[in-house]
C-alpha cells in the first residue's frame, strides 16, 4: 500500500489532531491553557491560605516581607487572591460559554431545521439580541437580579449567545439540503433524530471553534462587570481584585496589573487554541 493511500485512509479526526499539533502556537496556548487549569486545581493546596485574609500592610510592594506579588489595598495577599481568583474565573469562563453555545445551538438548529415562520421568528428574536449594548444589557441584568456568579454566567450567556444561533443556522441550511439527510428523511427518521443525531454532528466544528472563543469573551465579560463594581465581593476572581483595587490604579498599580495580565494570557491562550481548532477543523485547510 503506498504512502498516499494510507494518508486519504486517516480519518477526518486523525488529521485534524495532527494539524492542530503542528500549530506551534496553537500548542503554545493549549500548554498555557492546561498550566493555568493545573493553577486552578492543585494551586489552593500547594498555597493554602484563605484569600481574604489581611496578613500584612495594605499595599507591600511584590517581593517584599516575603509576598511574591506583594499586598492589596486590605493588606491581603495579592498571590493567594490570583491563585484562587483562577478556579472561579475559568469556570464562570467555561459555564458562561456553556450557556451560551447551549442556547446558540438550540435556536439556531431550529431555525435552520425548519426554516418558514419558525425561522423568521427565531431570527428576528436573534438579532433583537444582537443589537442590543451587550455589556450594558448585562449590567442590568445583575444589577436587577443580584451579583451572584451564577446570575453573573446566565447574564454573559443571554449577551452572547447570538453568534452561536447565526453559525449554527448557516450550517443547517447547508447540510439539510445533502443527499444523506433526504436519504434519512425519506427513511422515516424523526425531526429529532435528524437535528441531534444526523445534523448537528457534522455542523459542530465552526461551534466548536466559535464556543472556545466564548470563553475568553466570557472571562472579558466578567472582568468588565466586576471593574464596574457588579460582582460578588465574596468570591475571589481575577475580575474582583481589579474591580476592589481599581480606586487605587494610581497608587499601586500592580494590584491591577497583576490580574490584568493573568487575564491577558488566559484571553490570549483561548485564543489561540480557537484559531488553531478553526485552521484544523476547517476541511479546505486541511487539503492544503
Amino acid at each position: 500500500m503506498s504512502e498516499n493511500t494510507v494518508i486519504k485512509a486517516r480519518s477526518p479526526f486523525a488529521e485534524a489532531f495532527g494539524m492542530f499539533r503542528r500549530n506551534h502556537a496553537a500548542m503554545a496556548g493549549l500548554f498555557m491553557l492546561f498550566l493555568i487549569g493545573g493553577i486552578a486545581i492543585f494551586g489552593p493546596m500547594i498555597y493554602p491560605g484563605n484569600p481574604f485574609d489581611m496578613v500584612w500592610v495594605p499595599f507591600t510592594p511584590p517581593g517584599q516581607e516575603g509576598y511574591l506579588l506583594g499586598t492589596d489595598y486590605l493588606g491581603r495577599d495579592l498571590l493567594s487572591m490570583l491563585i484562587h481568583g483562577a478556579r472561579v474565573t475559568l469556570t464562570v469562563g467555561l459555564a458562561a460559554a456553556f450557556v451560551t453555545v447551549t442556547i446558540g445551538i438550540t435556536v439556531g438548529a431550529v431555525a435552520g431545521f425548519y426554516r418558514g415562520w419558525v425561522e423568521e421568528i427565531l431570527m428576528r428574536l436573534t438579532e433583537f439580541f444582537q443589537v442590543l449594548p451587550t455589556l450594558l444589557f448585562s449590567m442590568v441584568i445583575v444589577a436587577l437580579f443580584g451579583a451572584s456568579l451564577l446570575m453573573i454566567t446566565i447574564a454573559i450567556g443571554l449577551v452572547s449567545w447570538p453568534a452561536v444561533a447565526r453559525i449554527t443556522r448557516a450550517e443547517f441550511l447547508r447540510i439539510r439540503e445533502l443527499e444523506y439527510v433526504k436519504a434519512a428523511r425519506a427513511g422515516g427518521v424523526r425531526d429529532n433524530r435528524l437535528i441531534f443525531g444526523v445534523i448537528l454532528p457534522n455542523a459542530l466544528p465552526p461551534i466548536i471553534v466559535q464556543a472556545a472563543l466564548m470563553v475568553g469573551s466570557a472571562i472579558l465579560f466578567e472582568a468588565g462587570l466586576s471593574f464596574l463594581g457588579l460582582t460578588d465581593p465574596n468570591v475571589a476572581s481575577w475580575g474582583q481584585i481589579i474591580g476592589s483595587n481599581r480606586q487605587y490604579i494610581l497608587d499601586a498599580s500592580y494590584t491591577v496589573t497583576v490580574p490584568g495580565i493573568a487575564i491577558f494570557i488566559t484571553v490570549l491562550a483561548v485564543s489561540l487554541v480557537g484559531d488553531g481548532l478553526n485552521d484544523a477543523l476547517n476541511p479546505k485547510l486541511r487539503e492544503r
